[in-house]
């Protein structure tokens, strides 16, 4: 009998050359979008606290190093099964493969190779570190950099395009450059997991159970628990708050799945925190990355600026601050669940994984506030948001969550506790500051790293004329995921280059004008299919039966349709049918798209929401 073992390996010595498995009864793969950002938030801050540019690169060696966890292989007949850990694999693999994209452009002498991090030869056949048959087209795409044609995917594929992109949007830019190879070097030598392996299944989940059943330590949200409650010595102070966090912190974890602290770290972040560390050499942790990593002793650290002094205050922190803004938290993780036409700017900002703006809503939010106060502010603050994203969307500016952290932080500090009026003032001014405006819009196209948000956009623009139109529309059909035929992005112009070549003089040109905006709408999956390579002149008339948006290209849509005629008209849209459609028309519709996105995200809804 082999006995169990367990090995300390770095990146490089778990996955170089290494193949790993799943047998057929492993769970799929469901890391969301926030498991990400805390190992990109966790990897940056650790590889921040040694960075220097002026080092040798042999100088990572000495950085500090972070520690992963653990995986359980069972190994058996030639290969490695997975029994845990393949969350954490499948993540590496697709972080690895965005390193390697980055670097796609680079001197060959100045890449670092990781290439053997992410496949190996395998008896003359190229596989994937974690080799899942159903997986492996698509980490294929990904790892060429083309696009995945998504049809029929099992959820860990979908899951799999969705968290790729969360990294591209969520990669810290300063990491992308200069630092580059030093954090790709650090990230292969210097973060280091547990390989426990077992040569029986029984043997493999024996070790499972007992890591995650037994001995858990005690969360940041329980520390903090016992720290708050310790203070009160009214007995019945003490009994009313005690059943009070009880309850209201089963209901946080009922409705956010919030296992980890994300509220209070949020709610902290928002209302008391006041430095946030630069992102410079030599820079050191401040209040944002404290709250973040330990909130708990970060409050009994400042409890002298939350006020928290007497064991009333402590009291009153949990009953009635904690009681408000937790409150109000869950109105909001609500209303971006599901659509309400009251706080729609909610749904649209989560919809684009927006998180900081939890950060920001809670910002102006104080305890006196009525219902109706907190409902205005909360739109101020989300439509704000939502003007924001798009900009910085059709500008191709980053919206990844490292990137943005001292941004937000910062408004949230400026907006903290400010009334409906000076909270609009404000607002206003960031938006009429900005650098991004929609004059940018003309020259906006689709490219791999953008389909969501052209996606979203797309879907905001039909939901919009619709809604004006008098058609029952929502956003959510055009953005939804979980009908058996989603929308998906429809390229007006075929993928024919050589109908073209009188309009267009290269293929690269044709290339370019068929990813503008101009020639983008949205269609049901199988539909957009079904027209294939179909000359434009079939296309349009399909065209008809569809959304608003795709219809207004047929000549139809323009006869006894007066609601959509007399909204055209009251607000001077430039829209008109076409016979043919070519670069001119794909210039012309993309001014219209401008056009309408200036009308979306209007910032007069400030001015508008302080008459209310």
């Amino acid at each position: 009998m082999k006995k169990i073992e367990g090995f300390p390996r770095n990146i490089s010595e778990l996955l170089n050359e290494k193949r790993y498995v799943l047998d057929f009864y492993q769970r799929e793969f469901k890391w969301e979008r926030k498991h990400i950002e805390e190992l990109i938030d966790d990897l940056e801050s650790k590889f921040i606290e040694s960075y220097d540019p002026s080092h040798d690169l042999l100088k990572v060696a000495e950085y500090s190093h972070y520690y992963l966890g653990s995986i359980v292989v069972s190994q058996r007949t030639g290969q490695n099964f997975i029994i845990d850990g393949q969350q954490r694999i499948t993540s590496l693999t697709l972080l690895l493969i965005y390193l390697n994209n980055l670097q796609r452009d680079l001197p060959e002498l100045e890449r670092v190779n990781i290439q053997n991090l992410i496949f190996s030869d395998y008896y003359g056949k190229k596989s994937f570190n974690l080799d899942v048959p159903d997986r492996n087209q698509l980490m294929d795409a990904l790892f060429t950099g083309q696009l995945f044609a998504q049809t029929e995917t099992s959820e860990s594929v979908r899951n799999i395009v969705e968290r790729y992109r969360d990294i591209e949007e969520i990669f810290p830019d300063y990491l992308k450059h200069e630092a580059l190879p030093y954090f790709i070097h650090w990230l292969k030598g210097n973060v280091n997991l547990i390989e426990i392996i077992a040569h029986t299944d029984e043997d493999a989940y024996t070790i499972f159970e007992t890591m995650n059943d037994r001995g858990k330590p005690l969360t940041s949200t329980e520390m903090l628990k016992g720290y708050l409650l310790a203070h009160i010595t009214h007995p019945d102070e003490l009994q009313t708050s005690t059943e009070f966090w009880k309850k209201r912190v089963t209901e946080l974890k009922e409705i956010t799945g919030d296992d980890d602290g994300k509220f209070f770290k949020t709610w902290l972040r928002a209302k008391y925190a006041e430095t946030i560390r630069d992102r410079k050499k030599g820079a050191t942790v401040k209040d944002y990355e404290k709250v973040g990593t330990s909130f708990h002793k970060w409050v009994r650290e400042e409890k002298d600026r939350i006020g928290l002094n007497t064991s009333h205050n402590f009291s009153d922190f949990i009953q009635k601050k904690f009681g408000s803004f937790s409150k109000n938290y869950l109105r909001i993780i609500k209303a971006s669940q599901v659509y309400d036409e009251n706080q729609p700017y909610l749904y649209f900002n989560a919809v684009n994984n927006f998180t900081h703006q939890y950060l920001l809503l809670l910002a102006p939010l104080s305890p006196e506030d009525t219902l109706e106060v907190v409902e205005r502010k909360i739109r101020l603050v989300s439509g704000f948001i939502d003007i924001f994203i798009a900009r910085r969307v059709v500008n191709f500016r980053t919206l990844g969550f490292s990137s943005l952290e001292y941004t937000m932080f910062n408004i949230a500090k400026e907006i903290r506790g400010l009334d409906i009026n000076n909270l609009a003032q404000v607002l206003t001014r960031k938006i009429n500051d900005m650098e991004e405006t929609f004059a940018g819009m003309p020259r906006f196209y689709l490219h791999q790293q953008n389909y969501t948000y052209t996606r979203n956009l797309l879907a905001r623009l039909t939901f919009h004329i619709e809604q004006h139109s008098g058609i029952a529309s929502t956003y959510e059909q055009y953005i939804t995921r979980l009908v058996k035929k989603p929308f998906e992005i429809e390229h007006i112009l075929p993928d024919t280059y050589p109908r073209y070549t009188d309009e267009f003089h290269t293929p690269e040109e044709f290339r370019d004008y068929r990813s503008r905006a101009g020639n983008l709408i949205l269609l049901p999956r199988g539909f957009n299919q079904s027209l294939g390579s179909d000359v434009y002149a079939d296309k349009v008339r399909s065209y008809y039966a569809q959304n608003l948006l795709a219809r207004t290209l047929n000549e139809q849509c323009y006869t006894k349709n007066p609601t959509f005629l007399n909204y055209i008209r009251e607000k001077g849209l430039p829209f008109k049918p076409y016979a043919t459609f070519g670069k001119k028309e794909i210039e012309e519709r993309q001014e219209l798209y401008r056009i309408l996105c200036e009308e979306i995200w209007n910032p007069s809804r400030f001015a508008q929401e302080l008459t209310l």
